[in-house]
């Protein structure tokens, strides 16, 4: 019975130091009100922090009601002066943290480094996924046989290479479909067009940059066998977080169309443009593009790109997409029209 009596005790004593050891290792917010959060730190961004927590998942909180926090390993801490903390941080009171000297060992509290104490209200961002790429791929596609036979595939990539100073942007896509006659069976292609696209930003400021891109399109339908357009400009970031993202720009771009019939047209146009997203909830983005291009020669000839779409996330990277993409040419090829509107559905992942 004794012996019973120690196995227990020893066996509690393990479990209590194990779980003793895995809250050692677990960041910690705390906040104004007494209340307290573990979990991991993913980032600070605009005014809020984001936190991802064993039990209630990922959750996001104002910073104006955090009153310290503390990670067990290296956090990327920006401050508004343009400093960059890089080591791992300890609470410390009157709403500041501690940058440590090391990363602690589990269990091991990590003594404060030898300098001042960093108030919150000077923290810029915390873990803001600078140098590092994030994107997504899109797959949809529609197959019907019976009293119709068509094929419809849709594919379209994106990647974006964020740094403190600059932004590089990619982007692809291609869609394709075909039908057959159900009385001859002779099959037709419906769609037949890819675009590539190629975007470097350089921020003067915070808010502030420089850009410039260019973008490559075919579309066998519309008879255009090739359209160029590289263009350099100025932009304004208005707003850039995890939650919300608007920007416009202004400048200029030179066209170069190619058609099947009607020959080769080129002229140069102004560019105007704005990209917006949001995150409606934890699960939902709305995301929406304009780009308007009208001839500086003659601006009834000009050349209109916009999407707008939902993003929904289905589990972990996974995600469907919904969206509609209107592209207008006001003086497309001889026999073609000037609207192309088509609606894309989708799955994707994102990266």
């Amino acid at each position: 019975m004794l012996r019973c009596v120690r196995s227990a005790a020893v066996a509690a004593s393990l479990l209590l130091l194990t779980s003793a050891g895995f809250n050692a290792r677990a960041d910690e917010v705390r906040f104004k009100n007494g209340d307290k959060l573990t979990g991991t730190i993913v980032d600070v961004q605009a005014d809020k922090l984001k936190i991802k927590s064993a039990v209630a998942g990922t959750i996001t909180v104002d910073m104006k009601d955090v009153d310290t926090f503390s990670t067990d390993k290296p956090a990327e801490v920006h401050l508004k002066d343009g400093t960059v903390v890089n080591q791992p941080v300890v609470a410390a009171p009157g709403g500041n943290i501690q940058p440590a000297t090391a990363p602690a060992a589990p269990g091991v509290p990590v003594p404060p480094a030898a300098v001042a104490p960093i108030p919150l209200s000077q923290i810029e961002a915390v873990n803001p996924g600078y140098n590092k790429w994030s994107g997504s791929l899109t797959i949809g596609g529609l197959v019907t046989r019976g009293n119709s036979d068509t094929s419809n595939l849709n594919i379209a990539a994106d990647a974006m290479h964020r740094r403190k100073d600059d932004r590089f942007s990619l982007a692809g896509g291609y869609f394709f479909g075909r039908e057959s006659d159900p009385d001859t069976g002779d099959k037709s292609t419906t769609v037949d067009n890819w675009f590539g696209s190629a975007k470097y930003d350089y921020f003067f400021s915070k808010k502030m940059y420089g850009y410039g891109l260019v973008r490559v399109e075919h579309d066998a339908i519309a008879d255009l066998n090739l359209r160029v357009s590289p263009g350099a400009g100025v932009g304004y970031q208005w707003h850039e977080s995890p939650i919300w993202n608007f920007s416009t720009e202004v400048g200029l771009a030179w066209v170069y169309e190619d058609y099947s019939t009607g020959g080769t047209d080129d002229h140069v146009a102004a560019r105007l443009a704005y990209h917006y997203d949001r995150k409606l909830n934890d699960k939902v983005s709305f995301i929406n593009n304009v780009e308007y291009l009208p001839s500086l020669r003659d601006t009834s000839d000009y050349n209109l790109n916009a999407d707008a779409g939902l993003r929904a996330t289905l589990s972990g990277n996974m995600f469907a997409d919904f969206k509609f993409e209107w592209r207008y040419d006001a003086t497309p090829a001889p026999g073609s029209e000037s609207n192309d509107l088509r609606y894309v559905l989708g799955v994707g992942w994102t990266f």
